[in-house]
Order: structure tokens, then sequence, then C-alpha cells
């Protein structure tokens, strides 16, 4: 991200595009490959966030009860719900969706690991790319019929898999070792992110709440569809994948070396650290939606917003500050203040559970069927999407500058293993949601988070030693 690391000498990402790619016309500065990828992920992203947007509203207040009331039947359903409930004793509707939702994100951050290998070992970053897309349009299509649910999310889980990882390497792949707009091409590409996030929930949200859930999700599937065929589109603006550039050139791969299996060390502990962030931060989709929908008035000017905008509220701010988190960082760089990336996360991770204190404060007391004013909830956005900005892009440019180009793709899948265990941490989490008062909940993951954010500052120094002093 822009501004978020500084260069490191020791980088170990992909070596120089080809001329081609290089020479080619720029776009504000850069290649014209960064804007196929940022507008194709942004096409992915209004497909995901469009359907989570919907996802526990939907099991809550339509699907779950009636498949409970027989009057519906999804294949699988009662196997996994008997499942969890022989784990965790019996679960009532909402802790039952908190567990689906919380197992559905995971596995999204799952399989993008093997979605590396195999572009990494087999089939090459562009193959993946194409092929998750298209099960994850195949999966948002299942999911509009009642009776596909679970196999929906079984096409998605796998297409997110192949597609996640291997677009962004490619943003690092457009630019040689030691570029420097490479920090500010993540970006850009994490601006593609927040766009799609930003639109889906009100086009996607809109249409599943208003006129029917299954619209929102075939309305997420066409997004997909035009991921799809712009990537298609402006792959000649792409660099070539890493897999083909090796076998052109014959090359036989060294056993790793001590200082990259260091760094390979350092951004596996942080990983495991950033997992109570990943856990907090996603409560966005699950618990603090049904407080949106439940507990807070979207009334504004006589009009009232459907509940599922608030997950354009984090979008909207990322794109609204981040000129001007850079512009600050720019500003600190100058003056050699600039915190190093490493105590930037912790500041991320501690801003995430300082941003609950508004809820804190106005929860206390509430009554279960009281409501608050959104803007309560939209002061409690801004903060941990200040807090996201110090953390989430970092690790993306982080892993394409330190990752032997060899595993560039599988290591990026490694990172998001940080996202599997946050997810589900996430739907396990809000299994109490309904057992404590609202402010104990809210308490609860602001300690989280704060306990995570201080344990990253108390390892800051050994984990720069690993990844890099200067990163």
């Amino acid at each position: 991200m822009g501004a978020l690391l500084s260069q490191t000498n020791r980088s170990a990402a992909s070596p120089a595009p080809v001329d081609t790619v290089r020479s080619q016309k720029t776009i504000l500065g850069h290649p014209s490959g960064l804007f196929v990828l940022f507008f194709t992920e942004m096409w992915e992203r209004v497909s995901y966030y469009g359907m989570r947007a919907l996802l526990v509203l939907y099991m809550i207040d339509y699907l779950i009860p009636r498949v409970h009331s027989g009057a519906g039947h999804v294949l699988g359903f009662m196997t996994l719900q008997h499942g969890l409930e022989a784990v965790f004793g019996p679960l009532a509707v909402q802790p039952l969706s908190s567990q689906i939702y919380g197992l559905y994100t995971a596995f999204v951050y799952f399989t993008p690991f093997f979605g590396g290998m195999l572009a990494d070992r087999v089939l090459g970053q562009r193959k993946c790319v194409v092929i998750g897309g298209i099960l994850m349009a195949i999966g948002q299509f299942l999911l509009a019929a009642e009776s596909m649910f679970l196999p929906g999310l079984f096409f998605l889980i796998l297409g997110n898999g192949c597609f996640k990882p291997n677009l962004a390497t490619q943003v690092g792949s457009l630019y040689p070792q030691g570029d420097p707009r490479r920090d500010r091409a993540f970006t850009i590409y994490y601006m593609g992110v927040n766009l799609g996030a930003f639109i889906a929930p009100l086009v996607c949200g809109t249409l599943g709440q208003v006129y029917g859930w299954r619209y929102g999700f075939e309305s997420a599937g066409v997004g997909m569809i035009f991921g799809i065929i712009f990537y298609l589109w402006g792959q000649r603006f792409l660099a070539t994948d890493e897999l083909t550039r090796s076998r052109q050139a014959k090359v036989e791969h060294a056993p790793l070396t001590p200082m990259e299996w260091k760094a390979i060390g350092g951004l596996i502990v942080l990983m495991l650290l950033n997992i109570v962030f990943w856990a907090v931060y996603e409560q966005q989709g699950n618990t603090m939606q049904l407080f949106a929908d439940r507990n807070t008035d979207w009334h504004i000017f006589g009009f009232e917003m459907p509940s599922t905008w608030f997950q354009a509220v984090n979008p909207l701010f990322i794109f609204t500050l981040t000129p001007f988190l850079n512009l600050f960082w720019s500003w600190q760089s100058r003056r050699g203040a600039e915190p190093p990336s490493v105590t930037k996360m912790a500041m991320g991770c501690t801003g995430l559970g300082l941003s609950f204190l508004p809820l804190i404060y106005i929860t206390a007391g509430l009554r279960p069927d009281q409501r608050i004013n959104f803007m309560w909830l939209v002061s409690c956005t801004l903060v941990y999407t200040l807090g996201e900005l110090y953390l989430s892009p970092i690790g993306q440019s982080l892993v394409t500058k330190v990752a032997p180009a060899r595993l560039v793709s599988m290591l990026m899948g490694m990172w998001y293993f940080s996202n599997f265990f946050g997810n589900y941490l996430t739907g396990y989490l809000g299994t109490f949601y309904e057992k404590m008062s609202k402010e104990a909940y809210f308490a609860m993951i602001a300690v989280l988070a704060v306990a995570a954010g201080a344990a990253i500052f108390a390892l800051r120094n050994p984990l720069k030693r690993a990844v890099g002093h200067n990163t």
C-alpha cells in the first residue's frame, strides 16, 4: 500500500517483468495492467461483499426458520447443524447462523494457500484467476436456489482459493525489484477492493432486502461475470506468470536460503498475531450487521436506509481516508518519523479495539428492542477503518517484497491463513452475542483487539529483524 512500507534491499519479490509490460503506456504513472487488476478485483469484491451483506440476515430471517419448520429444504443443512451441535451443544437460530457465517468466511481464506500452490507449480496465476472467477459465479447463482445454499457456499470457497492469492501477486509482478511505485500500487489496488465493497451492499443488499433474497445473490453473480470478462480482455497488459517465466528460462530453483527462511518465519509470526484482528474486524458482517438491523435507527431526512447499507460505510471511509493517510505518512517519512510496518500493524490492531468504545458507552443499559442513531455505528466504523489501513494492506505488499519469487503466490495464500482462523473465531465469538449484554459483548471483543495490538508492539523489534529492518 502506498507509503505503507519502506523499500528493503533484500526484497525477494518477483523478478522484473517482461519489457513489453515495463514499457507499456502508463496511467497516473503506473502500468496499465494495474488498472486491469484494479477493476477485476473491484467486480470480484462486488460479488463477495454483496453476498456477505445478506448472508447473516438471510439465514436468520428466512432460511433457518424455514428449514426448522419443514417449509424449506437445504441440501446437507441438517447434517451440518448436527455436526456443529455435537461440538457446541444445541444452537438457536442466531448462534447457528453465526457459526455458519464463521465457517464460510474462514474457509474463504483457507483455500488461497492451495490456490497459490496450484498457480506456482501447475497452472500459473492467470489460469487460476479465470478458473476461480468462474467457480465463484456458479456459487452465487446457486445461492439463488434455496436448496443449493450450502453447495453455493462450497463453490464460492473453492473459487476464492484460486482467485484471491493470484490476483494480488500480479500487482507486484508489474514492477521490477526496488521500484518505489510498488507500495503506491497496492494503495490503488486496495482502493479497488473497497470500491467494490462500497457498491456491493448498495446494489446487492438493497435488491436482496427490498425485492427478494434471490435477486441480491443473482446480482452478485452478475458482478463476478463482469470481473472475468474484464480480466480476459486486459490480459495483454499484465506481466507474464512467474511459472511461465521460470519454464521459459528453464530455471531450476535452489533450496531456500537461511535469510529466506527467516523472512518466511517472520511472516508466519505476523500471521498468527493478526488472527485476533480479523476475528474482531469481521464482526461487521456478523454481529454488527445484526446490531445494525435490530438496534439501529437508519432514518435520515424521512428516508429509511436498508440496514445492509451499513456494509458500505467502511469502504467509503477507505477511499476517503487513504489519500490523507498517504500524505501524512509521506510527511512523517520526510522527517524520518514514519513508523516501520510492524509498528503500524500494532497501531492498527490497537485502533480496532479502541473503535468499540462508542458502542460500549451507548449500549450500556440498552433494551433489546431499543434503537440507537446510526451515527454511533458510523463513528465506530471510522476508527476501525483507520486501524484497517494501518494493518491490512501492509501484509500484501510485505509478502510480495520478502517472499521468494518461486513461492510468492503460495505465501500470499499462507498470509490469508490469519483471515481463515480469524474468520472462524468471528463465528465463535458471535455465539456469545445473545448470551451477553451488548456492552459486555463489545467490551470483550475490544479487549481482545487491544491485547493483540499490545503483543505485536512487544514483539516488534525481533519481527522487524526477521522480515527486514526497513520494512
